[in-house]
């Protein structure tokens, strides 16, 4: 009965995490259309990420059954979660998306990995090898043509990441992800109009109805719900793990270009994503020595 139990919690985490790693992969893809082809303007598509989201999060918990009680305003998470969103779009305007997905993605590992080393979890060696074996092959893919990044771009996306990294830590240990999700989105839209103001005051925004449409998806589905999603996974994921799953979405963006943007299969995007996706499986099955 127990190991019934355990097995489908292993099952359920694990598909879990595939979904949220399918919806950020998505949520790169949108934001990349919007701003790398001038649909919007970077704080514009971050404010309607983030109101769309707490929209859509705030009708999901008012029409689930079970009430949940008022939980404490984490203004830190908020913050957080805020400063990936309008980072990762200024970070972006400057940045080729490869180089900016290997800058996030490394910046949001140490920060996790730091965070779990803090707190005294140990990595098994099949642990350390397998997120060195992502890492390799994270580097394998986002390679050609990488040039030494603008510092003000690399900068703004290393603090992205580093963002990013401390809001899913913060939600390892939420009893409710849905609610604690949508106040975090509530919170964090109120911050955008500051940051909107400085665009509106220089006339310097810009946006048509296709960026205000990418911005709704991003915000409502693949922000809000993915990160809703993504809690529930956390709570049964060590850092390590957590930290080397996230690899997985620079790679399933690759492929989402090939399928939607008509961009080829390369003999180094397969290498890379046996590299990838083989390193994943090792940490995620590997015992981390953390009791």
């Amino acid at each position: 009965m127990h190991e019934t139990r355990g097995g489908l919690l292993i099952m359920q985490t694990a598909i879990f995490t595939t979904v949220a790693m399918f919806a950020f992969a998505a949520n790169s893809l949108l934001c990349r259309f919007a701003l790398q082809r001038g649909e919007i303007d970077p704080i514009s598509f971050a404010a309607i990420r983030l109101v769309s989201g707490a929209i859509i999060l705030a009708v999901i918990v008012r029409l689930r059954p079970e009430r949940s009680s008022p939980s404490h305003a984490d203004w830190l998470a908020a913050s957080m979660l805020f400063a990936y969103v309008a980072f990762f779009s200024f970070a972006y305007l400057t940045l080729p998306a490869g180089t900016g997905a290997l800058i996030l993605f490394g910046a949001v590992q140490l920060t996790m990995l730091s965070v779990g080393l803090r707190s005294g979890e140990k990595f098994g060696y099949a642990a350390w090898l397998g997120l060195a074996l992502a890492v390799a092959g994270l580097f394998y893919l986002v390679s050609p043509g990488i040039a030494a990044p603008p510092l003000l771009g690399a900068a703004l996306m290393a603090i992205a990441g580093v963002a990013w990294g401390v809001y899913s830590l913060r939600g390892r240990s939420l009893t409710d992800p849905l609610a604690a999700t949508a106040g975090n989105f509530a919170r964090a839209a109120l911050l955008a109009p500051l940051l909107s103001l400085l665009f509106i005051v220089n006339a310097r925004a810009y946006t048509d109805a296709t960026g205000v449409a990418l911005g709704i998806a991003s915000g409502a589905l693949t922000s809000g719900i993915g990160y809703v999603i993504w809690y529930a996974a956390l709570r049964r994921l060590s850092a390590m793990r957590a930290a080397t799953v996230q690899l997985s979405v620079p790679l399933i963006a690759a492929f989402g270009g090939v399928v939607f943007l008509s961009e080829a299969i390369t003999p180094r995007l397969t290498v890379a994503s046996t590299a990838i996706l083989g390193g994943i499986a090792m940490a995620m099955t590997s015992r981390s020595r953390n009791h």
